[in-house]
């Protein structure tokens, strides 16, 4: 069996959305870290010793007897649901020589003067659901003799928007859903709602060019040596919660996701 605290930690939040465990937002200001300070208490909960990195850092928390680090996406519903920014790291399932898992929770739009609220539903995914590259190290790069005096500076700061577990799969909406590599076993106290299966692109985007000029962007792909390949997960609720199944979303529905969250 896979030694692995990903369990416990999505029971610990489970168990706490069950119980009606707010979201406390301590000041109006509080817009992003709220939701992560619910997640950090449900981690103490179990137990489990961890390090709370610093803003900008990634990912959020990283466990200290198990190599697994857990990255939170806190998502206001209604609202941007079917992607998310990564402002600095692309997602994986892999970093540092740890699995890292993140945690998707959606509250209600809060009122500005609002200070608590549920958590409505509640994704944890491994990465290697959302990309499962481990190879690409992401680096920001410059380039100088920019402007009329050639003494400026273009930073490339590369932002990634990816697609959140609401948008890839159905059968997730108002419940508590762990998605895993098929591969790892559940203890006792969780049941099986559903087999999903990732295939891998026909094509690699490897670089991309920007015209200073034209004001457009061109990407530059190769050929997939893994193209078709399968990565099998398998998405476990606790005992006691729902069985709706969990299956996922066709291609062509998520190319159809709104522009305006690119």
């Amino acid at each position: 069996m896979k030694k692995t605290k990903a369990f416990d930690v999505f029971a610990s939040c489970a168990h706490a959305i069950i119980q009606a465990v707010l979201i406390n937002r301590v000041s109006k200001t509080d817009k992003e870290f709220h939701f992560q300070n619910w997640f950090e208490d449900r981690l103490r909960g179990t137990g489990v010793l961890f390090d709370k990195s610093g803003r900008n850092s990634y990912p959020d928390f990283t466990l200290v007897q198990f190599t697994e680090g857990y990255e939170t996406k806190g998502l206001a519903w209604p609202g941007r649901e079917s992607t998310y920014d990564c402002n600095s790291q692309v997602p994986s399932g892999y970093h540092n020589g740890r699995d890292i898992f993140y945690v998707f929770g959606r509250y209600p739009k809060a009122e500005d003067d609002a200070r608590e609220y549920p958590v409505i539903d509640l994704v944890l995914c491994h990465g290697d659901f959302l990309n499962a590259d481990h190879e690409y190290v992401h680096k920001n790069k410059a380039i100088k003799g920019f402007g009329t005096y050639g003494d400026i500076m273009i930073r490339d700061r590369k932002m990634y928007v990816a697609p959140t577990p609401f948008a890839l799969a159905r059968g997730l909406t108002g419940t508590r859903t762990l998605l895993v590599p098929s591969s790892w076993e559940p203890p006792k106290g969780f049941k099986k709602v559903g087999d999903i299966m990732r295939v891998e692109a026909p094509d690699l985007v490897v670089g991309y060019e920007f015209d200073l000029k034209a004001n457009s962007i061109c990407a530059k792909a190769v050929p997939n040596p893994a193209a078709g390949k399968e990565h099998c997960f398998v998405s476990y609720r606790i005992e006691s919660d729902p069985d709706a199944a969990v299956t996922l979303v066709c291609n062509a529905h998520r190319e159809r996701l709104d522009d305006s969250d690119a």
